[in-house]
């Protein structure tokens, strides 16, 4: 044994978190925890397009595009969002990621999922897509300025979607809108 104790080397398979392996945002391979997590075999979601566990093509797509922005190579990115069961029910996790290859980051990556005790109805999920964008990157620490960078917006777009949104809920600022995002 050396100085830095025994060293045991785990499969996917055997850890305990909701794991899965992708290629080009295919899954290759899961774990057990993953596949019960959403409801599924681990053989039903093998070489399957992780689109199947969105609730929308366009919840894909917009997740897709803020994880190319921010997922260089060798890189780590974490994320919230709404998911959908093989039953159809809808839920709130975190989503940490790891991408391997610098070039292209989507080639190969691993992505664990957590689930947040976070109820999806009269919540997030009846923002418009945009404003969950925004909301999540706010909770994330990010200025206008980052926002707009990331979205393709003016920062000024950005500032009026925040204002309205806070508004519409009757909230005072930015922490607020953090604190409501945590809570709903």
């Amino acid at each position: 044994m050396d100085a830095s104790g025994p060293h045991r080397e785990f499969a996917l398979e055997a850890l305990p978190v909701p794991l899965v392996y992708a290629t080009h945002r295919i899954i290759r391979e899961v774990n057990a925890a993953f596949a019960q997590l959403f409801g599924y075999e681990p053989d039903d979601l093998r070489n399957k397009s992780f689109n199947l566990l969105y609730p929308r093509l366009s919840d894909f797509v917009m997740v897709g595009d803020l994880w190319r922005t921010n997922f260089a190579g060798g890189r780590s990115y974490q994320d919230e969002r709404i998911m959908r069961r093989r039953d159809g029910t809808l839920f709130w996790c975190r989503v940490r990621g790891r991408s391997m290859i610098e070039a292209d980051p989507f080639s190969e990556a691993i992505y664990c999922f957590d689930v947040l005790p976070r109820p999806v109805s009269g919540g997030p999920a009846t923002l418009t897509d945009r404003q969950r964008q925004i909301v999540a990157l706010v909770a994330q620490g990010k200025t206008n300025a980052a926002i707009a960078a990331e979205l393709g917006l003016s920062p000024r777009s950005v500032e009026t979607h925040r204002y309205r949104l806070t508004r519409s809920l009757g909230l005072r600022n930015a922490a607020e809108l953090v604190a409501w995002f945590s809570t709903a």
